[in-house]
């Protein structure tokens, strides 16, 4: 579920960042794997859970945007796009981590290249992991928090628009031929005496004799 406010959605970025920092440190750990390749299959792994589950924290995930009404999805959808993301909202796929991680391919050669280094190379290969899912999973949150901070205002605004409608909305006219009276019949009005003058003046006309 989106948050509804921005405390919550401050608190949820920073369970997120949390959570993006211990992974993170699992993949630096995953240098220390003797197995050629072992590592970036390690990362696939860490990606495909954490990145759905900073979508699902955020009210994000593909199931709950499928969920929602066609107004609101295609909202969503639009702030998407508008933030340049390509992972919220949708199933995170083997293949998408792997076009992701080849966007930061300079990185992977050089934590690659470094392995090959002894004692200080893996100790560098660890650090080039770890900034890595970082930088990915960090990046994921503010897109994130951005999409829902801007849907949460656009329905503030429609809320507010809504309300402030009903406020100015007039009363129905009254029905064609429909009077209301604004005296009984035979009712005596009073006006504004000037001196000299007493007593009523009858609304009724004068009846000749």
């Amino acid at each position: 579920m989106i948050p509804h406010t921005i405390e919550e959605l401050d608190h949820i970025r920073r369970e997120c960042r949390s959570m993006v920092t211990k992974r993170a440190i699992a993949s630096g750990g995953t240098t220390l794997i003797p197995l050629p390749g072992a590592d970036i299959f390690a990362d696939v792994g860490i990606l495909m859970q954490l990145l759905p589950d900073i979508n699902a924290k955020f009210g994000l995930s593909e199931r709950e945007l499928s969920g929602m009404d066609t107004e609101t999805k295609s909202m969503v959808y639009g702030l998407i796009t508008s933030v340049g993301s390509k992972l919220i909202g949708r199933v995170i796929t083997r293949e998408i981590i792997l076009h992701l991680l080849q966007k930061i391919g300079l990185r992977i050669a050089t934590k690659q290249a470094a392995r090959l280094v002894p004692l200080l190379g893996q100790g560098l290969a660890a650090a080039l992991g770890f900034t890595a899912m970082r930088m990915i999973g960090n990046r994921h949150i503010d897109e994130c928090y951005e999409v829902a901070r801007r849907l949460m205002e656009q329905r503030s605004a429609a809320d507010n628009a809504a309300e402030w409608t009903v406020s100015q909305t007039l009363p129905e006219p009254l029905p064609a031929g429909r009077v209301i009276p604004l005296l009984p019949v035979g009712a005596e009005r009073r006006t504004k005496l000037t001196p000299g003058q007493e007593g009523p003046i009858s609304s009724a006309a004068p009846r000749t004799i």
